[in-house]
């Protein structure tokens, strides 16, 4: 090999060693690597930036848009709940949770499916009470693994659907079969049950459990709230049980205030009536989450909730001893008037608070939980009137109103990009332009929810798959791959080409991984005197199918912020699954393509 490719194979080694051990980011680590390889003078500027100009990337940015709109409508909240009902157990969440992304991952797009679950599974956690890093991993693999079943499953194997085409076109003598929708489903759907009874049985035990901050902190700030119940509410005649108001974790339902009675003694199988003022106790994460709930509005200073919920923002605000506000009582010291906030909940430290929020008076070190307009957290920051002003990032209410439309962009974008009706890049700014356009989210929370961090990471992988073909690393490792044909055997063969590409899955995009090892797997047809669909099974699946990194899918790095995941965890979990779909594939693929052994 030259300088140049032993450079790259060093840098490569270097950087995923890097990541392993958890001292940089991602993002920051295979940009180092990048920027390291263009002062090398091994790709140029252009090479450097070209994965930005990726339409990939570009999707992925707008499917984020996409999933904000569901969030911010509550749709995914609705559609999760019968998915996934409500789950009291790390068990039943993930049997739940696997079963129904793998099996909607078969005919919609992976990333746009994880996109729409991002968004729910912290709640879901939260009210099964278990840690969100048991879900998050096991949403982005089981979408990979129903990827694999289906022509549509994954864009991996649409793009090697276009290079048999291609390969087809160019050689009219030396035809291979075009892949159709169910080509390879019988060792996919092997790979993909294989990989559900190891998450749901040996595999489970291997995922991190890092409880969520709130759960473990035992001097918690306890706010107390009072959420009224709306005429047509879906709650109406359900019980607290039923309802799902015992469920949210560091939340006490302490009384109900109705016209004629107030019930202390909140019992599970007590019957929810319209305009019953429901008064809650519990941590901030709780109360906000019931700020969120369909049906529900919250009893403020005035007695009647904010105006426009959807366009209001929730700040925390803690009562300087300066404050005018001190001495008076919520109601009378027109906070409304004086601010254009309403308060939605008080915590007062070390003290149970009683009565309605409107007669509670103000006391020096009071935290009020306000539901404002944009910019007071600027204007108030440096007041003399609070101790601290700090926005909460999520807006006061979802627009339960825009649920429905949203659901219906989210069907169609799913349709666009699993039938190709128009390319993907297309279909997803179609969707991110009706998320807008309907008022299912603002631009500024559109450009919240994009993780720039994924971004960054899929536009450098690009750079570093140019790397590796322009300094012949990646033909050399072919070339070995085939100077061992005669050693290997038909069956040995196609496991290294299964796990060759897995390497080089790991180290650039799916799609390049599949491209590069195509024409690898033709010459090793040829020469090794077995059929040719055996072996682009083994590549097309082992394009998908690479847990050991965060780098192996557009997922994976989906999912390993909102989990709070480390390189690590991921080597831990996905090790043992990547290597049994490696060993499923290739004896499936032997067995239906009749590969002697």
């Amino acid at each position: 090999m030259t300088w140049q490719a032993w450079l790259t194979a060093g840098t490569l080694i270097t950087m995923l060693g890097t990541l392993a051990s958890g001292r940089l980011s991602a993002d920051i680590a295979l940009l180092g690597a990048v920027g390291l390889l263009l002062l090398a003078g091994i790709i140029t500027p252009a090479d450097a930036v070209a994965g930005f100009a990726n339409p990939g990337v570009a999707t992925i940015a707008l499917l984020y848009v996409v999933t904000v709109g569901l969030r911010e409508t509550g749709a995914m909240s609705m559609a999760s709940a019968r998915l996934l009902g409500r789950p009291r157990t790390a068990l039943q969440a993930q049997s739940r949770l696997i079963a129904s992304v793998t099996l909607l991952s078969a005919f919609t797009n992976n990333t746009t499916l994880v996109a729409a679950f991002l968004p729910v599974l912290h709640t879901i956690a939260r009210r099964a009470r278990i840690a969100a890093s048991l879900l998050f991993m096991p949403l982005s693999f089981a979408a990979i693994l129903g990827g694999v079943c289906t022509l549509i499953g994954t864009s991996t194997n649409l793009t090697v659907a276009a290079l048999v085409q291609q390969h087809n076109r160019q050689h009219p003598d030396r035809l291979i079969p075009e892949l159709g929708m169910f080509t390879f489903t019988p060792v996919g759907v092997c790979v993909a049950i294989a990989g559900v009874l190891y998450m749901l049985s040996l595999g489970r035990r291997l995922l991190p459990n890092r409880p969520e901050p709130f759960e473990t902190a035992r001097d918690a700030r306890q706010y107390m709230t009072a959420m009224r119940v709306l005429p047509g509410s879906p709650m109406i005649g359900q019980t607290v049980e039923s309802a799902g108001l015992r469920q949210l974790p560091g939340l006490f339902l302490s009384r109900i205030d109705r016209a004629m009675e107030t019930v202390t003694a909140v019992g599970p199988e007590e019957r929810i009536t319209e305009n019953d003022s429901l008064i809650f106790v519990g941590v901030l994460e709780s109360v906000v989450d019931l700020q969120k709930t369909r049906g529900l509005v919250p009893v403020t200073d005035e007695g009647q909730p904010g105006v426009d919920r959807p366009s209001m923002n929730l700040v925390e605000a803690v009562v300087s001893p300066m404050s005018p506000l001190i001495g008076q009582s919520i109601r009378d010291a027109g906070i409304r008037t004086r601010y254009g906030a309403v308060v939605v909940a008080v915590h007062r430290h070390g003290h149970r608070l009683a009565g309605k929020i409107g007669d509670i008076e103000v006391e020096p070190g009071d935290t009020l939980l306000l539901e404002t307009g944009p910019g007071f957290a600027r204007r108030h920051r440096d007041s003399s009137e609070f101790h601290l002003v700090s926005e909460l990032e999520d807006a006061a209410a979802p627009r339960h109103d825009r649920a429905g439309f949203a659901l219906v962009v989210l069907l169609g974008v799913v349709i666009l990009l699993s039938t190709e009706v128009i390319d993907p890049l297309s279909g997803a700014l179609l969707g991110a332009a009706l998320m807008l356009a309907g008022r299912c989210c603002t631009p500024d929370q559109a450009r919240r929810g994009i993780d720039w961090t994924v971004l960054l990471v899929v536009g450098g992988s690009v750079a570093l798959g140019k790397a590796m073909d322009r300094t012949g690393l990646a033909g050399t490792l072919a070339e070995h791959l085939l100077a061992s044909r005669e050693a290997l055997g038909p069956i040995g063969l196609l496991a290294a080409v299964y796990l060759l590409t897995l390497v080089f899955t790991i180290l650039m995009s799916n799609n390049a991984a599949a491209a590069l090892m195509f024409p690898v797997a033709l010459a090793a047809a040829d020469l090794g005197g077995i059929p040719v669909m055996p072996l682009i099974a083994c590549l097309t699946i082992a394009a998908s199918a690479e847990f050991i990194t965060p780098l192996g899918y557009q997922t994976n790095l989906m999912v390993a912020g909102p989990g709070g995941y480390r390189w690590s965890d991921f080597a831990r979990f996905g090790g043992p699954l990547t290597l049994l779909c490696a060993f499923v594939c290739v004896a499936a693929s032997a067995m239906w393509f009749d590969v002697p052994w």
